[in-house]
């Protein structure tokens, strides 16, 4: 009985996590960010953004290029967050 607990446990404290995630990302939308997103085998991409809009299991993010004239839409779901296969910085100014 005791492992049943623990498993129960572990899954709220990830529930809560995942809302706390999203709590913050939605309290943010329109900061820029810098972000490192895990693309298989040690390696990670870094681009800068700004957070465009929010849902239930998703985030979007406007990347720029480094020329500032072009940007595309990438989506990030909190459970990467969670995960840290998705870092975020939030970028001054």
């Amino acid at each position: 009985m005791p492992n049943v607990s623990i498993i129960e446990w572990g899954e709220t404290v990830t529930q809560l996590d995942l809302q706390c995630i999203r709590q913050s990302i939605q309290q943010r939308i329109g900061s820029k960010v810098k972000i490192s997103s895990n693309r298989g085998r040690h390696k990670f991409v870094t681009s800068q953004g700004t957070i465009a809009e929010t849902y239930p299991n998703i985030f979007l993010v406007e990347i720029e290029d480094e020329s500032g004239k072009e940007s595309k839409t990438v989506s990030f779901s909190y459970q990467d967050v969670v995960t840290k296969d998705v870092r975020m910085m939030l970028l001054e100014g």
